[in-house]
């Protein structure tokens, strides 16, 4: 039999070979870096110090900015790096580390995204039992269950996927070490590998779709027959923001992980994975903020705040959930 050598690194190619195009890329994507942890850090921080922000919609807001912040994290600093380098080197068991915390982290995103939807849903149509529905610790077991959720994901997929044997070659044709572009390298069968892929990133993707799309149309069913148009505005206000960061965080991260052979479409998946994996954790506390008026008083009132205080959602979200 052919002696085969077990792969101990791998290969990123990254978006580029030219040089000067890698320093100009460099310089973009560190400022996309920085731009995420300085807005989700300031929306987290402006969250905990701003007792009129302690309702459980921002309250889950604020784990979807530390949320964004690790996924960044997982993956910017590191492609920083391979930018100012010659060789693009990643080692077997950093590979496999990103890999799987990346998995923990998106996963716990869609589910606390779905929370979200839902959260709005009984805001708007259930507004007299909101109290009871979303109480404080409900919001907690909530988030500690999409988080618990990520990490059981996350070990469903690394695990068999670390006992892959690879032979080589050991070139992934992206900037980060992605699942299925990983998975096209194993010289051993992947059919478990690509079967658990299917059934776990599917059933989350399927579940946490499902609940948005069914708050969503009973958010709008309710909102159509409001007589208020000035509650009408503010409802489709809020719903408009969320459904904006759902739409861009599926879209890619689904469109990525439904390509069964993804690098027939080399291009096209650095492009999807740019944009959930750099773009989308910058543009969440933007589309939060910008659109969001409670939030700019907020701000307004930031600077005139010493401590800063993790909070669990109190029950002062009754006066603004009256208004809805």
């Amino acid at each position: 039999m052919e002696n085969r050598t077990q792969v101990t690194e791998f290969i990123l190619t990254g978006l580029t070979e030219d040089p000067q195009l890698q320093l100009i890329l460099f310089v973009i994507f560190f400022t996309l870096y920085a731009i995420t942890l300085l807005g989700n850090v300031s929306m987290i921080v402006l969250i905990r110090i701003s007792t009129q922000l302690h309702t459980p919609m921002y309250y889950f807001l604020s784990h979807i900015s530390f949320v964004d912040i690790c996924c960044s994290s997982v993956i910017t600093p590191n492609f920083l790096c391979h930018l100012v380098k010659e060789k693009k080197v990643i080692s077997f068991a950093g590979c496999f580390t990103q890999l799987y915390f990346y998995g923990v982290f998106a996963t716990a995103e869609c589910y606390i995204l779905a929370i979200m939807a839902y959260d709005r849903y009984v805001a708007i149509c259930h507004p007299l039992v909101y109290l009871v529905t979303i109480s404080q610790i409900k919001c907690v077991q909530l988030v500690v269950i999409s988080y618990i959720t990520g990490v059981v994901h996350g070990l469903l997929h690394i695990i068999p996927a670390s006992q892959l044997f690879f032979c080589g070659p050991n070139i992934i044709r992206n900037f980060v070490c992605e699942g299925p572009a990983l998975l096209q390298l194993a010289c051993s069968d992947i059919s478990l590998n690509n079967l658990l892929k299917f059934i776990f990133i599917g059933f989350t993707l399927i579940t946490t779709m499902l609940i948005v799309l069914t708050s969503y149309i009973c958010i709008l069913i309710t909102i159509l027959k409001m007589h208020s148009a000035k509650s009408r505005k503010k409802a489709f206000s809020t719903c408009t923001s969320h459904l904006m960061v759902i739409t861009v965080f599926y879209g890619c991260a689904g469109f990525v992980y439904a390509q069964s052979q993804p690098t027939k479409s080399i291009y096209i998946n650095q492009i999807a994975s740019v944009l959930y994996l750099v773009v989308t954790p910058m543009i969440n506390p933007l589309i939060y903020s910008l659109r969001n008026q409670e939030v700019k008083v907020a701000f307004r009132k930031m600077l005139g705040k010493r401590n800063v205080f993790f909070f669990i959602p109190k029950t002062e979200y009754c006066e603004n959930t009256s208004k809805i």
